[in-house]
């Protein structure tokens, strides 16, 4: 765990997408997914679903939003007792992993970090798995693990869930959300092992600084994804998070469009890669064949206009090469260069609160995909090539 943060605290998120067994998969052609249209694809697009949380309205932190399950790392997932829970991996790189071909002087530093430097032997993309699998079971009941001793790799086959008796997960989870550290000690007696080879790394979100939010609080999260072939028992715990919902991607974003959600721009942005996978095995075999490329943190920089606000991201022309990642200092553009600009263009652009537009004609970096669009606004400053 990195105590010498100042501006920012790490955190980790799990995208969980899992089959429909009431949906038969109405395949939509990508060329035909890649074209503008009126309107998203219907939901019989899609073979999957993902889960949502809503938070409290009395959360600190973006109050009534509708989230992917995650949370802030704690110590207890670095602790050094992981070693013996993974004790068939003690030897293997990042507990059998694999390795990220990303250079090391590219890739997000939370990743990157070296954890022994602050007392810890375990990498951070082990780590933050344990972090994301640890909270998606203290808010949703989901508990992804393998039994102990089982030889895992990352695998071309759609994850299925461990089923424990109900009653005694309950007791742990109860356990777990008032303390971190017994998330170890239910591994330990169940003889199980957190399912990190399941989840895929995806993307590397930091929260934007803006003059109302310098002080506020801030996040530098590490996104995963996992798909699951069949939709594992949920249950909200009435506390962070007060319902669930499971909804393909773009269903998400069309109830975001209409107002019934609110979701924050790193969810709405990943909704919309997702959205042009609309097969549970396609998007499975995507992130298995994608995740050891690596990725980079996002940071938007913010930008307000008289009628908007438009966060631009890395590889817009506008997006400088050694942005200010702590808000020390202002980031000041001029409205008229921001609407004449338009040869390298990633940026989401918001009109109000429940409209969203992505703009985005750059080439994705480590074989990403990029995000499916509809400009329900019909909106042409921009150019975008999508």
């Amino acid at each position: 765990m990195n105590q010498a943060l100042k501006h920012w605290r790490e955190a980790a998120t799990l995208i969980v997408a899992a089959r429909n067994a009431n949906t038969v998969l109405k395949r939509t052609p990508l060329p035909l997914l890649e074209e503008k249209g009126p309107s998203w694809p219907l939901k019989s697009a899609y073979d999957y679903e993902v889960l949502l949380l809503k938070r409290s309205k009395t959360s600190s932190f973006m109050p009534s939003a509708h989230v992917f399950p995650g949370g802030l790392i704690d110590s207890s997932d670095f602790s050094s007792e992981w070693i013996d829970v993974f004790s068939n991996y003690k030897k293997s790189p990042n507990f059998g992993l694999g390795l990220v071909k990303q250079h090391p002087s590219s890739r997000a530093p939370i990743f990157a970090t070296e954890r022994t430097q602050f007392g810890s032997p375990i990498p951070g993309e082990v780590a933050f798995r344990i972090c994301a699998i640890r909270e998606t079971f203290e808010e949703s009941g989901i508990l992804l693990v393998v039994p102990k001793g089982s030889e895992r790799t990352p695998t071309q086959e759609v994850t299925e869930t461990v089923h424990f008796n109900d009653h005694q997960l309950s007791a742990w989870r109860l356990r777990i959300q008032e303390n971190p550290s017994q998330f170890i000690q239910m591994c330990q007696e169940l003889h199980c092992m957190p399912n990190i080879w399941a989840l895929h790394e995806w993307s590397n979100w930091l929260t934007p600084v803006t003059g109302r939010s310098v002080m506020s609080r801030r996040y530098d999260t590490a996104f995963f994804i996992c798909c699951l072939q069949d939709q594992p028992h949920t249950l909200d715990d009435q506390k962070e998070v007060t319902s669930f919902q499971w909804s393909t991607p773009t269903e998400i974003i069309e109830n975001f469009q209409s107002q019934k959600i609110w979701i924050a721009p790193p969810q709405g942005y990943e909704l919309s890669r997702m959205a042009r996978l609309p097969s549970l095995r396609e998007l499975h075999q995507f992130s298995v064949d994608r995740a050891l490329e690596g990725c980079e943190r996002w940071m938007p920089l913010v930008i307000f206009t008289s009628d908007r606000y438009i966060q631009i991201l890395p590889g817009d022309e506008l997006y400088p090469e050694e942005p200010d990642l702590t808000g020390e200092k202002e980031f000041v553009l001029s409205p008229d260069v921001l609407l004449k600009s338009g040869s390298r263009l990633h940026r989401i652009e918001h009109l109000d609160r429940h409209t969203m537009n992505i703009y985005v004609d750059i080439e994705p970096k480590y074989k990403h995909i990029h995000p499916l669009t509809v400009n329900l606004n019909n909106r042409t400053e921009y150019c975008s090539q999508l």
